[in-house]
């Protein structure tokens, strides 16, 4: 039996908070696209399962114990509308990418992060095919000190484009969230 919107909602940010590959291809469809990929690694653009779990891999890179309980969720068989959380803590390097490229990386600070997004997932033939959303960005850079800029947290992250480390770290994170992409093909 075909899992309802709800359950696929579900499904796929049990996916990003836990990386399983198995439910990944139950609820990601093969020409599944991410119209937000764009701030992620550039595996995180690899059409189905791949994308996702690239996605994750990335966000888990961060934010450790992270976790998006759903606030709310309604949806029938082409739609799931869901409003959630996004929750973990900050303990890796926070790396943003524009157009696949290093834009900004922001160190471990420590602090937790709580945040509300939502999200607009299409559905085809009992699968997820294309995810969009509105996040509260902004809270989440004032949750990490970056927006307005701590000082602290500022001359941290100047200092590490400086020295290189944001780019190491972009690279390492490239280089796992490609990793998880390629398991995923491998099944």
């Amino acid at each position: 039996m075909a899992m309802t919107s709800t359950e696929l909602a579900h499904g796929l940010f049990t996916v990003l908070e836990t990386g399983d590959t198995q439910l990944a291809a139950e609820v990601v469809s093969a020409d599944f696209r991410n119209r937000e990929a764009a701030m992620g690694p550039s595996a995180c653009s690899i059409p189905g399962p791949a994308g996702v779990l690239a996605s994750g891999t990335w966000m888990r890179a961060a934010f450790s114990e992270l976790r998006f309980p759903i606030t709310d969720i309604t949806g029938d068989d082409g739609q799931a509308w869901v409003r959630l959380r996004m929750q973990g803590h900050h303990t890796g390097t926070f790396v943003r990418f524009r157009d696949g490229s290093l834009d900004q990386a922001i160190p471990a600070t420590g602090q937790e992060i709580d945040f509300e997004q939502i999200h607009v997932l299409a559905l085809r033939d009992g699968k997820v095919i294309t995810h969009e959303a509105l996040r509260d960005d902004i809270t989440m850079l004032g949750q990490l000190g970056v927006f307005p800029p701590a000082p602290a947290t500022a001359l941290r992250m100047i200092t590490w484009k400086l020295t290189g480390k944001a780019a190491h770290a972009a690279a390492h994170v490239t280089a796992q969230a490609q990793a998880a992409a390629l398991r995923t093909s491998s099944h």
